[in-house]
Parts: structure tokens; sequence; C-alpha cells
């Protein structure tokens, strides 16, 4: 729970690296894995492994949940947008909430979700929470999948300066056998299977002392059919949300609209460009319309073969440049962001200059 003593412990042990980075990236492994859209920290306190979970592309809500308010406040922040996410918006959603609460009360906030961590979360509870928890998580939440993280207190003679507990405000630590036997009787009651793993090797010829961090994955062994029964479910929120933060995304209409513009502004004047060099090396007869020719430093020989086969080559007229929407489109990230040429000449109607059919994109070479 406590990041500093955490980077204190492991630098006095050695593990490299650290062992809470260890076990973030055994959570961080475990996504990559199932590539659940909906996780939930419960215990999260300085949200050091939401930072990290928030890089996940699978991963449209994520959730904290701590019983130390104060703890998130100070590094909530570090969840909120920053000003890339705005010049260039990711084609996924994501929402990032934090809740004051604790986890031995149910709230409706709280259901839905496909994985569910509990890093180094059950040690601080009281023995009425303990009593609890499986309820909350297993049983109300309910979730395909559950990781729980606990000091295995069977290491605790290998680590100097260690008395009692790794932590003042741990509770109880378990050894390997009282931990597999929570988690397996939590499984059975629930309908889950459980598998045993950790983080922290112990040293050699050690081995039965197992790993430092003991955790245990629960595995969902059928769907959920329904949500938990009326008599279970909370009528109001018990939680209090102390931030949220929704991140701009293509799937919202005006950040695919100002994607879009910028790409087809963008793809129209590497054209342009081209085609003015061409137009430079023959004269600058305003009568004569220079036609596009496609280069591999500008186009692909797929993309190239497509403008001369369709007849869209933009062209030099005047004093006026016109690159065909039908060349834009071709290019492969701009295809990808509209799906269609409709809805391409739809993002940018009324926003680009096009000419009076609308089938290109105009610029004019005296007002540049």
């Amino acid at each position: 729970m406590d990041k500093n003593f955490q980077e204190e412990f492991t630098q006095i042990t050695r593990f490299k690296p650290p062992l809470y980075k260890q076990r973030h990236q055994f959570v961080k492994d475990l996504v990559e894995k199932y590539k659940p859209k909906k996780v939930a920290d419960l215990g999260c306190a300085d949200c050091s492994l939401l930072r990290m979970l928030k890089f996940c592309s699978c991963i449209e809500v994520l959730a904290g949940l701590d019983i130390c308010a104060n703890v998130m406040k100070e590094k909530m922040h570090t969840l909120s947008p920053l000003p890339v996410d705005y010049l260039q918006p990711s084609e996924r959603s994501l929402t990032v909430t934090l809740h004051h609460g604790s986890v031995a009360h149910k709230d409706p906030c709280m259901l839905g979700f496909d994985l569910v961590t509990c890093i180094e979360l059950i040690e601080h509870l009281e023995e009425p929470e303990l009593k609890k928890f499986p309820e909350v998580v297993f049983g109300f939440m309910a979730p395909s999948i559950v990781v729980i993280s606990t000091p295995n207190s069977e290491f605790n003679p290998l680590l100097p300066g260690v008395m009692l507990y790794r932590h003042p405000d741990h509770k109880f630590e378990w050894n390997q056998a009282q931990f597999q036997s929570w988690a397996l009787e939590t499984a059975r009651c629930y309908d889950y299977s459980v598998e045993f793993t950790g983080v922290g090797h112990p040293p050699t010829g050690m081995e039965k002392a197992g790993f430092c961090t003991q955790i245990a994955v629960f595995i969902r062994k059928y769907p959920q059919t329904g949500e938990p029964l009326q008599s279970e479910k909370p009528t109001e929120a018990v939680y209090k949300t102390v931030f949220k933060a929704v991140y701009p995304s293509l799937k919202d209409e005006k950040y695919l609209q100002n994607a879009v513009i910028s790409e087809v502004i963008f793809t129209a004047q590497i054209i342009k460009h081209r085609l003015m060099s061409k137009h430079e090396e023959y004269g600058n007869d305003p009568e004569r319309k220079f036609k596009f020719q496609p280069s591999m430093d500008c186009f692909s020989d797929y993309l190239g073969k497509l403008v001369v086969e369709n007849n869209m080559e933009p062209f030099v007229s005047g004093n006026e440049v016109y690159v065909p929407l039908a060349t834009i489109f071709s290019f492969p990230k701009v295809n990808r962001l509209c799906g269609t040429f409709e809805k391409l000449c739809k993002l940018i109607a009324g926003k680009v200059t096009l000419s009076s059919d609308g089938s290109a994109v105009v610029f004019n070479i005296e007002h540049e």
C-alpha cells in the first residue's frame, strides 16, 4: 500500500526490478493476455498501477478504490489527460474514476468489471472487513478475473530488519498454506478456479520459502447470468467519487472531425508541394494545367497506381491547386479515420475550401 515503504524495502532486499514494479508488471502481463475492457484496482493508494494500466490499449474503463482519500488526491492529477492526448486523440475511449470507500461495502459503481486487482491489500484489512471482502468482490462484483497479492510470511526471515510484519499497518501476514487455504475456499464458494504464483524469487537454496509476494489468480468458471439479487444490491451509492477523467477519443465526433480535417490538410499539402515543384520546372504558364506525377517519396506503388487508374490526378490551374478528395481518401490514414468516402465529405464540409462541385480541396497560391 505504502509505495515509499515498498521502495525502501526492495532496496534493502535488492530485488531487481523493485518488488512493487514486479507486481505491477505481473498485472500488466495479465491484461495483455486477457484483454479486459474494464479494470478496477482495489486499494489503489497512490494510483501507480492505474497510471501504468491507462496505456494498455484494450482498457476503456479504469477505476480505483481506496479507504484513504488523501493519498489518492495527492497523485490523482497524474491520471488526467495530457496536452498530447488532445492533439492526438486515441482511437479508443478511456474513462478513469477514483472512489473513496471500503472494500467491505458494496456499491453499484463497481459492477461490470472484467478484471479486479487487489495488490497488497488484504493484509491491511481488519478481521470484520476481511470476512466481508470475498462476498463484495467475488459475490457482488463477480468479475471474470480477480488478482490478489499479499506478503508471504515464510519469506520474512530472509528480510533484514523484519521482526513481525513488513509494514506497521499490516493486520496479519499469511504463510503459503494459509493463503492457499483461504483462496481455495473462496474460489469454491463463488465458482472460481484459482492458480498460485508470485514475484520476488527466494535466494538459491531457499526455494522452500517461496516467493516474497504470493499471488492468486482467480478465474470465474461460468459466465455471469444476471445482476446480483435486488436484496443484495445497494439502493444508493456508498462510495464518494473524488476524481473522474474522460480522455479525448476519436469515437467522439468532434475529436474525429478535428483529426480528419488535420489529416486532410496535411495530405493535401504534401501533394500540393510535390505538384508545385513540377509546376516550377515547366515554367509559370497560367493557362497550362500541370498534372501530378506519382512519386515514391509521396506515394507507395499501390497508391500511385490507384491515382492514375482512377483519373484522380491533382493539377494546377492558374493560381489554384486542386487536390481531389478521392486522392486524399486513398491514403491509408485518412481511409482508416473515415471508413467511407461519404463520411469524409461530411466531416470536412464547411471546414476545408473545396472546388465548386465539392470534389477537390483547393489551395490559392497567391494567398499563400
